[in-house]
């Protein structure tokens, strides 16, 4: 099988600074992956270096098995990846229902055409329908994002993230910001993702890292330190000492 994501030995650096050194790592189709590490340990610009927003000093970062390493951002969501921010980047002034439609045509190729069009397209707007039905946001479909509450403009985020139908989704921080009261809805939306698309999540909440993932990368000073089960992460010395100590004692306690 194609893995869906390969990362070959990529490299960045700042002047004298090296902020990723020889990073390597793959997501099949269907993985469940959590990104963990310190502030500071290089994760941001990994996802940045993935996703084509930086340029690598070194390596290369394939998709389905194609080098996609001197392609800029929006070739790389054409052919699959996509990412979701720690803060929501939504238009205030629109409604969900036009956001998701606007990630559809853009999807389809067919953003030239009049936006006001898409109610006149059965196709895109049952589309748009059935994925805010899916994320419980049908009912504010024609309500402005600046009057919806944050926990459901995250939710808003993923579901245009899904028009645009990744084969890779790296989420950052799904829940940041998040009430605890709207934190259910958005793990109940990420156990009913595809089940054939690889996702990476970057997050510092371990109990949610726990909840989802099947397996955990710690990233600590730009390089990859732990690679494994999250049932091995707590155990790891390496990760202790890096990043986990008070969680992992914490859990020991308890």
């Amino acid at each position: 099988m194609t893995n869906a994501l390969e990362v070959d030995n990529i490299s960045k650096h700042f002047g004298g600074l090296k902020v990723t050194g020889n990073v390597s790592l793959s997501l099949a189709p269907g993985d469940r992956v959590a990104l963990i590490g310190p502030n500071g340990a290089g994760k941001t610009t990994f996802v940045n270096l993935v996703t084509g927003n930086l340029s690598v000093d070194a390596g290369t970062v394939r998709l389905g098995g194609e080098d996609v390493t001197s392609k800029g951002p929006m070739e790389r969501v054409r052919r699959g990846l996509v990412r979701s921010f720690q803060v929501t980047r939504l238009f205030q002034d629109m409604t969900p229902e036009e956001h998701v439609a606007l990630a559809i045509l853009q999807r389809e190729g067919r953003t030239n055409r009049l936006f006001g069009d898409f109610r006149r397209m059965p196709q895109v707007l049952a589309e748009v329908d059935h994925l805010l039905d899916e994320l419980g946001l049908e009912q504010l479909a024609t309500t402005k994002v600046s009057q919806i509450a944050y926990g459901q403009q995250r939710l808003l985020e993923l579901a245009v993230a899904l028009a645009l139908k990744p084969k890779v989704l790296l989420l950052d921080e799904p829940a940041a910001g998040v009430p605890q009261s709207d934190t259910g809805r958005i793990e109940q939306a990420l156990a009913e993702l595809p089940a054939d698309l690889a996702v990476l999540m970057i997050e510092h909440d371990m109990d949610l890292v726990f909840r989802f993932a099947r397996r955990v990368i710690v990233l600590a000073a730009g390089e990859i330190i732990f690679d494994g089960l999250p049932s091995e992460v707590i155990e790891n010395a390496r990760v202790r000492e890096a990043y986990l100590g008070s969680y992992a004692n914490a859990s020991s306690v308890a």
